[in-house]
């Protein structure tokens, strides 16, 4: 039985790595050739390391199908998607979203305007 003083969502901020595979010659890549695994690693590395369990979570997660942009990671409730993230941009976004609540504007994939 699930315990009715646990709080719903249970995390102030989830962040989710595409770890899409498609194969090499795709002319959209995959974000697994593009360093997605490292991403993820120091995502869940930073996380521990910065005592924000169980508050906040990093976890792969299934095609986002914006591969084509590199790395693509989505962080919610805010719904902000971030494209072309490296190993190195990761501290940032934890940093200055995760824990500051303000996104990295550089990194921000911002959808595309519906007609």
């Amino acid at each position: 039985m699930t315990d009715p003083a646990r709080r719903f969502p249970p995390y102030e901020r989830h962040v989710f790595i595409c770890m899409n595979e498609r194969p090499a010659d795709n002319p959209r890549g995959d974000c697994v050739r593009k360093g997605a695994p490292q991403v993820l690693e120091r995502f869940k590395a930073l996380v521990d390391e910065l005592k924000l369990k169980p508050r906040m979570r990093a976890q792969k997660c299934g095609c986002l199908d914006t591969c084509e942009f590199g790395v693509s990671v989505v962080v919610y409730p805010e719904a902000v998607w971030y494209r072309n993230v490296t190993v190195a941009d990761v501290d940032e976004i934890v940093h200055s979203h995760l824990i500051a609540g303000i996104p990295v504007e550089r990194l921000r994939q911002h959808p595309a305007p519906r007609q």
